[in-house]
């Protein structure tokens, strides 16, 4: 998994309306990048409204902020318009970004182990470093995490 002090690793994708993102498109900004398990799910939908729900509070810090998951383009469209998202979701089918972060990993669900979502929240400074990472994410105080010590 990405550490403090490391750089954003390069990645190109679409997000919900299917426009190219590129890890180059935040240099110079401040990022979030949360990664959640599955669009839709309680906890998910949890984390995604908070943060969506304090977003004027996160742009006032300066932040840009990206969802991301393996769900399909197609089911974090649904999700991004259900709860009028004001911030990208970026699906990874191919888990090639969900690797590079470090958060597909194995998981173990009542003695059943799959491979899965590791629910992390990235935050970058304008340089591309990683300055925090917050890996036991409150789902429902997900913003005033990211918030502390900004």
């Amino acid at each position: 998994m990405l550490n403090v002090g490391d750089k954003l690793p390069e990645f190109e994708s679409v997000n919900q309306d299917g426009e190219t993102v590129k890890s180059s498109d935040f240099l110079g900004k401040k990022l979030v990048i949360f990664f959640f398990p599955k669009a839709n799910t309680p906890g998910c939908t949890a984390e995604a409204c908070d943060i969506n729900d304090n977003i004027s509070l996160l742009q006032k810090e300066g932040y840009q902020i990206v969802g991301m998951s393996a769900d399909p383009v197609s089911v974090q469209k649904k999700f991004h318009v259900k709860f009028g998202f004001q911030y990208p979701l970026i699906g990874d089918e191919s888990k090639e970004i969900l690797e590079k972060f470090g958060v597909w990993q194995m998981k173990n669900f009542m003695g059943r182990e799959y491979m899965g979502v590791m629910r992390t929240t990235f935050i970058f400074d304008e340089k591309g470093i990683c300055t925090r990472v917050i890996d036991k994410v409150k789902t429902k105080d997900a913003a005033k995490q990211i918030l502390k010590n900004s």
